[in-house]
């Protein structure tokens, strides 16, 4: 019993007795003096009991019950282990069908001692920079390498892009490593379901920059180049995009929270999904995308959207894929990674190539590979170049060839023969100090 009770029962039970008037007890009790006569009355039926609230005891009617608990916190050590409580609040909407605010799932887990990830330090305050207005002005790529599937497969990296404006993502891919087609196949979905955006903001990596980018040749010096191009920043260059380098992590820190909230994510829905593999992770993202844009995408400043038009796929084809030049032979065929190769067009020609004519060699995504000639696409054919018949081996064994001219028998050289000088070594020793001796005798 509280203080605020005992004080009750001791003035309720002065009124009772007849040693306090019902006006002095309601000033003690602060009721007004029909709650005191009314106490009063249940008092001299049910004892002290009738001065307890009507509801104590009972549980409330909106009380989460005690087998919903139990599954939460089950859940929340188990299967959504890791999970905040908001996404777990969606995930039981969406796979149990338990329908409980994200606050409930927090205090629950307290009361259970059951750690929040939610919960984390303060951080250090930065300013931000203001959103782009529209939709496509500014999408920001990167790429995480992390545990995505937590043991069941291989560690993979996933590239992203994200939209500086809304926070919509507008395309992931999971790759086993952060390379080129990661990236290409990033802005392929990019550019053909939404728009060529107008700008792409990256960190420094290789594979945006080259590091050799102030070592142009002359041919590019004379053509006006600036900077010498990577494979991607050639395709950006090609579609028109302006490409921003950012100098450090907090520069784009728009696609760095998107890592920080998909690690966390993420890897509970593969988790739910029992996904374990590269190509089941790749089908999942779609569906995954739709919904966190959903709940995460915020309206743009200006609702028109900044993209430049969508692209076809043979165009894409074209552009994000890897290109590398060739010189074309007297007998109109190119060498790429030790093979021969022809071009033949629509109707399978052999096509007939000038000498030294530049031929673009394109290798897609999905690893085949063809030509480009003219700004006109060509299919590729194997050519077997025809070797020498190795030359039959006689029984005897080949006569070694003498070097260079043999004289002739009247040659002078040939004539002439020097005698076989040999010398005593004592003699030799002797005349060679005789001088020295002789100078000796004569002093």
């Amino acid at each position: 019993m509280s203080t605020k009770e005992a004080r009750r029962v001791y003035v309720m039970e002065q009124v009772v007795a007849g040693k306090m008037t019902v006006r002095q007890g309601s000033q003690l009790l602060g009721l007004s003096e029909r709650q005191v006569k009314r106490l009063k009355k249940g008092m001299k039926e049910k004892g002290v009991a009738a001065l307890a609230h009507g509801n104590r005891g009972r549980a409330p009617k909106h009380t989460i019950p005690k087998n919903i608990r139990d599954v939460i916190v089950s859940l929340a050590t188990g299967l959504y282990k890791n999970a905040s409580a908001e996404h777990m609040a969606e995930l039981l909407r969406l796979h149990q069908n338990i329908s409980v605010s994200g606050k409930s799932i927090t205090r629950i887990l307290r009361q259970e001692g059951v750690w929040d990830p939610s919960v984390k330090k303060h951080r250090r305050r930065r300013k931000s920079r203001d959103r782009m207005p529209k939709e496509g002005m500014l999408i920001q790529v990167d790429a995480s390498p992390f545990d995505w599937l937590e043991g069941r497969g291989p560690r993979l990296h996933l590239h992203g892009a994200i939209d500086d404006a809304t926070s919509k993502v507008l395309a992931l891919h999971f790759r086993p490593q952060e390379d080129l087609k990661g990236y290409f196949e990033v802005l392929r979905q990019v550019v053909m379901k939404h728009g060529v955006p107008r700008g792409v903001y990256s960190d420094g990596h290789a594979i945006f920059f080259s590091p050799k980018a102030n070592k142009l040749t002359i041919e590019e010096e004379l053509a006006g180049k600036q900077v010498s191009l990577t494979q991607l920043g050639r395709a950006l260059d090609q579609l028109g995009i302006c490409h921003v380098r950012a100098h450090s992590p907090q520069a784009k820190g728009r696609i760095e929270r998107l890592w920080e909230t998909l690690q966390s994510r993420l890897v509970v829905e593969l988790r739910v999904a029992g996904i374990s593999t590269l190509e089941e992770a790749n089908s999942f993202l779609p569906e995954f995308i739709e919904r966190f844009n959903k709940r995460f995408a915020v309206a743009a400043a200006d609702p028109e959207p900044a993209y430049m038009p969508p692209i076809a796929a043979d165009e894409a084809d074209t552009i994000l894929c890897l290109k590398e030049e060739r010189q074309a032979s007297n007998g109109s065929v190119i060498s790429y990674r030790g093979q021969t190769y022809r071009l033949l067009d629509q109707k399978h020609r052999v096509l007939s190539l000038p000498p030294r004519a530049k031929v673009e060699v394109l290798v897609h995504l999905d690893g085949s590979i063809d030509a480009l000639y003219k700004g006109q696409r060509y299919k590729l054919e194997t050519f077997q170049v025809p070797k020498p018949e190795p030359e039959t081996q006689s029984s005897q064994p080949a006569q070694r060839k003498p070097v260079g001219r043999k004289p002739s028998p009247d040659n002078p050289w040939v004539k002439f023969k020097l005698p076989r000088v040999t010398r005593d070594p004592v003699e030799s020793y002797f005349k060679k100090h005789e001088a020295a001796h002789l100078s000796t005798l004569l002093d």
